[in-house]
């Protein structure tokens, strides 16, 4: 049996999270959303989202990309809320059998307002 390979990137919230204001958790959360969309433009992402409802509140959102394992580590380390200390990464290799899975090229939202409009 063959298998496709998709780099996981898992965003968690770290024990010693800095707390924030609300509007300079905010503006970091824009910049999050900011720095997300332009790896999705990039082509570098092929899904992504928020988890909700979990039995880990840690678990903040979960990102399947086209790149390898150490470049995923290195544009996440980038990330606004990564370098903040709001966010920390965990960062594998999946394997799926060959074309279980397909991604299809959606945009992602670039901030909070334009997440919460659903256009």
């Amino acid at each position: 049996m063959r298998f496709d390979r998709h780099t996981v990137v898992l965003l968690v919230r770290p024990p010693d999270a800095p707390d924030l204001p609300l509007d300079a958790a905010d503006r970091l959360q824009d910049a999050h959303l900011a720095h997300h969309a332009g790896l999705v433009e990039q082509g570098l992402v092929l899904a992504a989202g928020p988890f909700v409802d979990t039995d880990d509140d840690r678990l903040r959102g979960f990102v399947v990309l086209s790149i390898s394992a150490e470049e995923a580590r290195e544009l996440y380390h980038n990330d606004p809320a990564v370098r903040a200390g709001r966010l920390a990464v965990q960062v594998m290799s999946w394997m799926v059998p060959e074309g279980n899975v397909r991604f299809e090229s959606v945009p992602m939202p670039r901030s909070m307002l334009e997440a919460a409009a659903g256009d």
